[in-house]
């Protein structure tokens, strides 16, 4: 490649929050504790904005993002800068801003919070906007220009961030109260104006670019949501008192938004060119690219952790020149979505760690190929030379590959993945073996990960104790919780997870063809951060994960003990996955090795086993065309998961957080005999559409929601539950949360256990008046 005359530059959509020691999650949890002040929580996030900000323009990048950063939830934070705050916490809000912003986050005891669900396919949650046809919006800037003018001082460029108000209003919902018809892409122009006003301030403050984040563009949009598009860009573009504008999309392929996006009045758009959202290539020379534009390329992939292939990526950007006025370089999407930095992991092999990159290496590469696309490859030669050895040595790594689990997956057939019996003859023998009452209490897994808990963890670690000492204190745990549940009235119970330190990472630690990291935080949701573990290899089980600890708590009681496991798409979802083979291939991998455990557990004498998939939804491909090739992979692996077992063995399975109304008959597909939902914040919406759609089994649409603070009343999950009983019949009908317990204390969880107990007695009552 010759040195090109485009001036191309390097830059970041947004990046990691938490500090390279999760400083973020430590302040704002102790300020819910009261032990952090409001004055030292902020000067925490400042301190760590302003690291960020140094770190990238050490990279090189002369143009930082502002605003990306968020105390909880950067679509909350939207909902604050555009008024949006829900009546029932305006109160709140107005009294103190900062509690007021974590009550719509977490609820009070005595408000219910906003709605939580996935942001598009990623494994971050975001608050759901409410919006009804009586929303008044309202320009709120002080955050956006606050922290713009944070980096301005501090001698950098700053380019605010915003989701873009077509974005905000696609991921809206109804308040509750609202005909569930409303449709709040229908405020679009109540709320242009206050994006006007939010452009006229970040200018005014010194913003000479602002970057409006609209992912939803990369979805299927309807004719009349192009149009839209066209008339959100139409009217911002032509405002005389703005910033530039940079339309940013990723996750996925641009598609007919392209088209808009060429002709809109903004001067910049970004697109993503990694994974299925590399046909933005060819669909951008269709449209005839975008002259007069800059274009911020993505070619380096925001969500996974392996480095980039860089002669691939300067190819790419060499066909780009020619399509717009000045092409930049950037990673696929915010760096949200990835752990902070890849050297921290001294623990790995120093070879394999070659192959791995985080935020701080991908802004690296990023910057390496912005030079090379200005200067010429001869200038970073060796750079790409150590990178071409990096690829080499990680395809043709013995890890990578493993004839016997090869040689399995190839032998397995179409009856492997169907359960022996039809639903109704299962149901028969469970209701046999088991002996339930109606409306049968549960809970989803785990309890609350105690301060101890992690103690003895990173005690056993450190060598302070040893694996017996260990084994005795989880076990102590274990016998504590059972007899907790015994008192409490729980019919089916758990053994509670004391051992598990996440729900992938687990088994991920005990499984062949995975690497597990010590520092590769991710952010889930609020203080909730994930260390996703890094799926490298052939998967193969080589000794049972769980059957001792199931055996052991169900050697305490006579009522039924779960046997409980994460299923294969979720341990795909919540890893980063290998990208040189199709996703399908790996997932029945990871099937087959927890086929194993499911019937270790069976004959352990396990009369109930849930395989988790809360991932389900979220893996759903953003693109209509590209789902059923996904959900056909995807329901085989749990099914080959599953059943290898008797049909008095009842299967569970169990989702959170995600809009399932997509997937109602994948949901079916599973062949589970007992599903469990996230219902609480949406008001058992999802037990209407389960039984609109015709499904057949039992179901436990969640009436307590475990990711607030707040203990619900006894009545008010009575409530939930005659909801459910308006959708569902009793003898399908199970009690359960919404979501496992690990991340609540212990004194809430008994206290809306027992009204959770108390209100399945109730209606029992009822039913049977």
């Amino acid at each position: 490649m010759t040195t090109s005359t485009t001036a191309s530059q390097v830059t970041v959509y947004g990046y990691p929050r938490q500090g390279p020691d999760r400083e973020l999650k430590k302040a704002v949890e102790g300020y819910w504790k009261g032990t952090v002040s409001a004055a030292a929580l902020r000067s925490t996030a400042a301190e760590l904005r302003c690291a960020n900000w140094r770190r990238l323009a050490g990279a090189g990048i002369t143009e930082v993002p502002t605003g990306d950063f968020s105390f909880y939830d950067h679509v909350l934070d939207t909902t604050v800068a555009v008024g949006a705050i829900p009546p029932r916490h305006r109160a709140a809000v107005e009294a103190d801003s900062l509690d007021g912003y974590f009550a719509m986050a977490r609820g009070t005891q005595e408000v219910a919070p906003l709605e939580m669900t996935k942001w598009f396919d990623t494994n971050y949650h975001y608050l759901v906007p409410e919006l009804g046809p009586d929303t008044v919006f309202t320009a709120d800037s002080a955050k956006a220009v606050g922290e713009l003018r944070e980096a301005i001082g501090l001698g950098h460029r700053g380019r605010p961030v915003l989701v873009g108000p077509l974005t905000y209003l696609l991921l809206a919902k109804p308040a509750p109260g609202v005909s569930a018809g409303f449709q709040p892409i229908t405020l679009l122009d109540r709320l242009l104006p206050v994006y006007a006003q939010l452009l006229a301030e970040l200018k005014s403050a010194g913003a000479e670019w602002v970057q409006l984040d609209e992912p939803a563009l990369v979805q299927d949009r309807t004719p009349a949501e192009l149009n839209a598009a066209t008339r959100v860009f139409r009217d911002l573009g032509a405002l005389t008192d703005r910033p530039k504008i940079l339309v940013a999309t990723y996750f996925d392929r641009a598609g007919e938004a392209l088209k808009v996006l060429a002709k809109a009045p903004v001067e910049g758009v970004g697109l993503d060119f990694t994974g299925p959202a590399a046909a933005n290539l060819a669909d951008l020379a269709a449209v005839g690219g975008l002259p007069g534009k800059r274009l911020v390329a993505g070619v380096v992939d925001g969500r996974n952790v392996w480095v980039n292939d860089l002669e691939k990526s300067l190819a790419t950007l060499a066909t780009l020149l020619g399509l717009a006025d000045r092409v930049d370089v950037a990673p696929s999407c915010s760096l949200l979505h990835v752990p902070l930095d890849a050297t921290a992991e001294r623990e790995l092999d120093p070879q394999i760690a070659r192959w791995l990159a985080f935020a701080r290496q991908k802004t690296a590469e990023a910057a390496l190929l912005a030079r090379g696309l200005r200067e010429g490859t001869d200038t970073i030669a060796p750079q790409l030379a150590a990178n071409r050895a990096d690829l080499a040595s990680r395809a043709g790594s013995p890890i990578t590959r493993d004839p016997a689990v090869r040689a399995r997956v190839a032998a397995t057939t179409e009856a492997d993945a169907r359960r022996g019996q039809a639903y109704p003859e299962r149901a028969a023998a469970q209701r046999a073996r088991l002996a339930l009452p109606v409306l049968p209490t549960t809970t989803i897994g785990s309890f609350p990960q105690t301060a101890e808990l992690r103690l003895a963890r990173a005690d056993l670690r450190a060598g302070r104790i040893d694996a017996a000492a260990y084994r005795e204190r989880m076990e102590a745990e274990v016998r504590e919780v059972i007899e907790y549940q015994e008192k409490a009235g729980l019919d089916v119970l758990v053994h509670g997870e004391p051992e598990r330190n996440d729900m992938v990472q687990y088994f991920a630690e005990q499984l062949t063809g995975y690497l597990a990291t010590q520092h590769g935080w991710v952010q889930s949701y609020g203080t909730r951060y994930v260390r996703p573990p890094v799926l490298a290899g052939d998967i193969s089980r080589p000794a049972p994960m769980t059957v001792d600890w199931q055996r052991y708590a169900q050697s305490l009681t006579d009522r039924p003990v779960k046997g409980m496991l994460t299923g294969p798409v979720t341990m795909l979802a919540w890893s980063f996955v290998r990208d040189d083979q199709p996703l399908g291939d790996t997932a029945r991998q990871v099937a087959l090795a927890l086929r194993d455990e499911v019937t270790d557990l069976e004959a352990a004498g396990a009369a109930v086993v849930q395989v988790d998939e809360p991932a389900l939804r979220e893996t759903l491909p953003l693109r209509a065309a590209d789902r059923a090739g996904y959900l056909a992979w995807a329901t085989e692996a749990f099914r080959l998961t599953t059943s290898g077992v008797r049909a008095d063995t009842q299967v569970h399975t169990h989702m959170c957080y995600a809009e399932f109304g997509e997937i109602l008959g994948a949901i079916e597909d599973l062949d589970a005999d007992v599903i469990s939902l996230e219902a609480a914040r949406s008001h058992m919406e999802v037990a209407h559409e389960l039984t609109d759609a015709g499904y057949p089994r039992e179901v436990g649409p969640g009436v307590y929601d475990i990711h607030s603070p707040r203990v619900p009343s006894a009545e008010e999950a009575a409530a939930l539950l005659r909801a459910g009983l308006a959708a569902l019949p009793a003898e399908r009908l199970w009690v359960n949360p919404d979501c496992g317990l690990k991340t609540r204390a212990w004194p809430e969880t008994r206290a809306s256990l027992e009204n959770l107990v108390e209100a399945a007695r109730t209606v029992r009552a009822e039913l049977a008046g």
